[in-house]
């Protein structure tokens, strides 16, 4: 049964720490930490991602800045409570580890797939160019009862066949987290700029309703 629900949120990265490990929290003594990993895309550009380990795992202690690796996993999410709202916080929770040579060239750095149900109604926009954009909310089952809940973003065909998914219906989705740079507007005065993260989907099923 766990092996099934891990099968279900399949996530693959290489890239380069950016950052030293911070505490998280900490779950029976073991401790969890969380890195930035960025991660090129095939054009110019790149990817910042979170990255959440057990100290079990790698020996936290040690500032790994710079140095590249490959992590397998999932991508998982949690509500944190923010004044008078939840922000929805997402991570690639790291299960294997490896730090690769320096040169060492991978077949591919970043990839996801995911298995879960529509839990809102997909919307679906056409930007000022005419591009097809429709944004999906999955939800993974997780083991002991829990879900993460993933933003993913479809573009052209992708975008006009998911707008027709309806809310419960089960989907797999094959694509690649990206992340993505906005300002969040606080108050009349003030902005904050802040990072969201999704899955730029590459191919998608629509399985059923159940």
């Amino acid at each position: 049964m766990l092996d099934k629900v891990i099968e279900n949120n399949q996530v693959s990265i290489v890239g380069t720490i950016e950052s030293s490990f911070t505490f998280s929290h900490e779950i029976f003594g073991e401790g969890f930490y969380m890195a930035d990993v960025r991660v090129q895309r095939l054009s110019e550009s790149s990817d910042c991602i979170p990255l959440m380990v057990s100290d079990r795992l790698v020996d936290v202690g040690v500032d790994y800045t710079g140095q590249q690796i490959r992590v397998t996993g999932q991508f998982r999410s949690y509500n944190r409570h923010e004044e008078k709202h939840n922000r929805l916080v997402l991570s690639v929770f790291a299960r294997e580890i490896e730090f690769l040579e320096e040169g060492e060239e991978p077949v591919k750095t970043n990839q996801i797939f995911l298995d879960g149900y529509v839990c809102k109604q997909p919307v679906y926009r056409k930007t000022p160019l005419g591009r097809e954009i429709a944004d999906l909310l999955v939800a993974v089952n997780r083991p002991y009862g829990k879900s993460d809940y993933i933003p993913c973003i479809c573009w052209g065909r992708n975008a006009r066949f998911a707008s027709g998914f309806q809310v419960g219906g089960h989907t797999q989705i094959w694509g690649r987290i990206q992340s993505r740079e906005y300002i969040k507007k606080l108050s009349e005065e003030e902005t904050e700029k802040r990072v969201a993260y999704e899955i730029s989907v590459s191919k998608l099923e629509y399985l059923a309703e159940e």
